[in-house]
């Protein structure tokens, strides 16, 4: 009797890791590999960081469960943390690219898609991004973004 109960829990420990796993979402497929370098031509905002026009990289930081990406001057003068989630786009980028919501002159960085990859990122709204009117949305810019070599 005793071999059927263990069989039993064991069964039931089973089922309710494998409810837990299919429960627990993963962000690996929002995943940016390595660096991506870019030239933005305009001054914009990442999260709650505004930045000048410039050549960028960008990069998923380590250790932060693929929530956290780092942009920085390639001189290094200047950088932004901005929280990101996953993002799936309409149809697999033939290039990388950074994808920007503009109202009026204001740029804000919306998206960010790996080549040949419909899975990317989404970059969590600012305070002052959600503060816009909707209305004034006028485009998106599509930057064009490269992996840094080695």
């Amino acid at each position: 009797m005793k071999l059927q109960e263990l069989k039993h829990q064991l069964l039931a420990l089973f089922i309710a890791l494998i409810f837990a796993l299919t429960l627990h979402t993963t962000n690996a497929q929002a995943q940016i590999i390595g660096d991506l370098v870019v030239n933005i031509p305009f001054q914009f905002h990442a999260g709650s960081s505004r930045l000048p026009a410039g050549k960028y990289v960008i990069h998923m930081l380590d250790n932060t469960d693929l929530t956290i990406m780092e942009i920085s001057s390639a001189d290094g003068s200047v950088s932004a943390l901005f929280n990101v989630q996953s993002a799936e786009s309409n149809s697999t980028p033939a290039k990388s690219e950074l994808i920007f919501n503009k109202y009026g002159n204001r740029y804000f960085l919306d998206k960010l898609f790996d080549e040949d990859n419909p899975d990317g990122s989404r970059v969590v709204e600012s305070r002052y991004e959600k503060r816009m009117d909707k209305a004034t949305l006028e485009a998106q810019e599509h930057v064009p973004a490269y992996h840094q070599k080695g």
